[in-house]
Parts: structure tokens; sequence; C-alpha cells
């Protein structure tokens, strides 16, 4: 079989990665598409992957520039396609629906936003896809037949047991060896980030004093250049090992939505301040069904630095987040074997899925 498969965020990467993996040792033929995004290619390069990048510069930051890029990666991803011979395409961006749906090639979208979310994201893709691959708490709104429900999140497709175990030697060789917070910084500027406000600098400056004040040193780690006051602060490791220093953290604190799942996802203590909270069904079912995230929104900013204070000086805090997160382990699947089974036995397991859907609890 013929797996075209196309990534355009470091996390998306990290979700295909062990699929792609497990693909290719049962046979079938990967070819792997990125962009020019964040760390993407820097990941793939220290990971050793192979991968084809079809736009190899940073697209501008406007509506035109967005659409722009977009309409030039549907067709080098059709081109590519169609001279590959695919027999399947899968992806997160609305090129692969896109290309797959001109050469009458079945599609697999993987996302974990709700439609509402991501307006222009669905209208680009949503109607040329063949199946929307997403938790089964993610709302699609019309597109509903489409929707391959699963009982799990796509960050636990690399951070479940099966594929990830925190390694504290590698946290040790960066000298990180007391307790310690991590504080994240997203660049908040993709389409679905309009308007939407996150960590500013001086509540940063509040969140370290908090942390120092309460004994714990600091890491900061940015998606843009952090200020000259705040390089001392940080992060500077491999890209690959950010999860093994995230799973020894002792409090997250991030404006990035896919951190704060990823911190979840390992039973790491975790506030996220954004304008997002409370409106993605993902980190909504993480907070009020498990308790493995708290969201604040951006007019609380003193909430922040009170729930901070708090989760700092609970001595059994992080016990108490594992035992969370054994739970919602217990009642998900091990999302990569039943993506790679999806792939694999297409259109069947569709069929299959569709008919009994707890036919992927065979995929614990």
């Amino acid at each position: 079989m013929k797996v075209l498969i196309y990534v355009g965020h470091p996390a998306q990467y990290h979700f295909f990665k062990h699929t792609i993996r497990k693909l290719k040792e049962d046979g079938n033929e990967v070819k792997l598409l990125i962009k020019t995004k964040d760390i993407l290619e820097l990941l793939l390069k220290e990971d050793g992957q192979e991968y084809q990048n079809i736009q190899d510069t940073f697209r501008k930051n406007t509506k035109w520039g967005i659409l722009s890029a977009s309409l030039k990666r549907a067709w080098a991803v059709y081109q590519i396609a169609r001279s590959f011979k695919a027999d399947l395409l899968a992806g997160t961006d609305s090129s692969i629906a896109q290309a797959g749906w001109l050469l009458r090639k079945p599609t697999i979208t993987t996302l974990e936003d709700d439609v509402e979310v991501i307006k222009t994201f669905a209208k680009l893709t949503f109607p040329f896809t063949s199946n929307l691959l997403v938790p089964f708490v993610c709302r699609v709104g019309k597109w509903n037949a489409k929707k391959i429900g699963y009982a799990g999140y796509m960050k636990l497709a690399y951070l479940h047991p099966n594929y990830f175990t925190p390694d504290r030697s590698i946290v040790s060789s960066y000298g990180i060896n007391q307790r310690f917070i991590l504080i994240r910084l997203a660049k908040l500027s993709a389409h679905h980030d309009d308007g939407i406000k996150g960590l500013d600098r001086n509540l940063v400056d509040k969140v370290i004093s908090t942390a120092e004040n309460n004994g714990y040193q600091v890491f900061v780690s940015s998606e843009t250049n952090l200020e000259e006051r705040l390089k001392k602060y940080q992060l500077r490791i491999k890209h690959t090992d950010i999860h093994h220093v995230m799973a020894y953290a002792s409090l997250l604190i991030s404006d990035s939505q896919s951190m704060s799942v990823e911190a979840a996802m390992l039973g790491v203590p975790n506030l996220r301040f954004s304008d997002f909270a409370g409106r993605i069904s993902v980190l909504e079912e993480l907070e009020n069904e498990y308790g493995l995230t708290i969201g604040i929104k951006t007019n609380e900013p003193q909430r922040l630095i009170d729930e901070e204070a708090k989760l700092l000086g609970m001595s059994d805090v992080r016990a108490e987040f594992q035992d969370r997160r054994k739970k919602m382990l217990d009642e998900k699947i091990d999302v990569t074997a039943f993506m790679t089974w999806f792939i694999e036995n297409y259109p069947q397991s569709r069929r299959a899925q569709l008919d009994n859907p707890n036919y992927q609890f065979n995929f614990k």
C-alpha cells in the first residue's frame, strides 16, 4: 500500500511518527510531506526521518498569505500524490483533502479542534475529505457523517506508555536536577488564533517570581525570540527531548493548547492561560472529566498566579495528577495502533468502525 502523509506542525508529526514506522515495518510505502513551520524540520532531521518539504519558506501572516500558501500546497500535494500513485492520503491540512478529492483517492483528515474554532480550515477541508478521524468529543458540525470518532487524543498517539517512557538521565544531562516549572509561550499566529491573547510579559514576570519565591527553578520555552531579560531562563535542549523535560516538571504554565494537552497526557500539573479556555472540547474533557488541566481566561490574570501558588504549595499534587492520568489511560485506546489498523485495512476498517464503534477498544 502507498500512503502519502502531510504534517504541518511539530505536534502533528509526533502524532504520525509511530504510525509511519509501523506502516513501513508492515511493508507499506510511505511518503512524508511537510512545510516550514516552527521547529518541524529540525525535529525530522533529529529523528533521521525521510521527508519532502513542499513549502520551504515561512508564509506571510496575512489572510492572503495564508490562502496563497494553502493553494500552493494543495497543488504540490496533488502533483506528488499523482506521481507517487498514492492509494490513500492522510494528514492535517486542507491540501490533503483537496488533492485526494481531485484524484478520487480516499483521504483521512486528523484533527482535534472543534469546527467552530477552525471555521476557515473546515470550509477548505471538510467538504473534500473522506474521513474526519477525531476524538469522540470533537464537534464537526454538519459533516458528522464523515466523523470517525475514537476514544483518545492526538497527543496520546506519542505519549502513551506504549511509546514513551520519561528518562530522568536525559533531563539530568542538561544540568536540571532540582524542582522546576516550565513556561511555554506560543506564537499564536495560526489562522484560528486571530484575536486570541495569551501570556504577556508582565504576567510572565509574576509567574517567574511566584515560582522562585517557592523555591523552584524556572525554564522558558518560546516559539518566538525571547526578550533579553528572559534569556537567562531559556530552555536549551534538543527539540526531541522536550517531552522528557516536561514529564519531570512540577508545573507547566502555557498559552499553548497543544503543550497543555501533552502535559495532561503525562500527568503533569498544568495551567493554560488563553482566550481558548472553555472553548475546546478535548481540553474541556481533560479538565472536567479527568482533572488533568486547568484553563484560565486572559481576563483573570490574578487567578493564574493564585492557582500557580496553590499547586506549587501542594506536596502531593504530582501523585494526584498521576492517579488522574491512570484513570484517563484506562478509559482510552492506543491511538497509534488504531490509526495504523485503520489505514492498512481501509475501507473495510471504516465500515467496521461505523458498524461497531466499540471495535476500537481492541486497541488498548
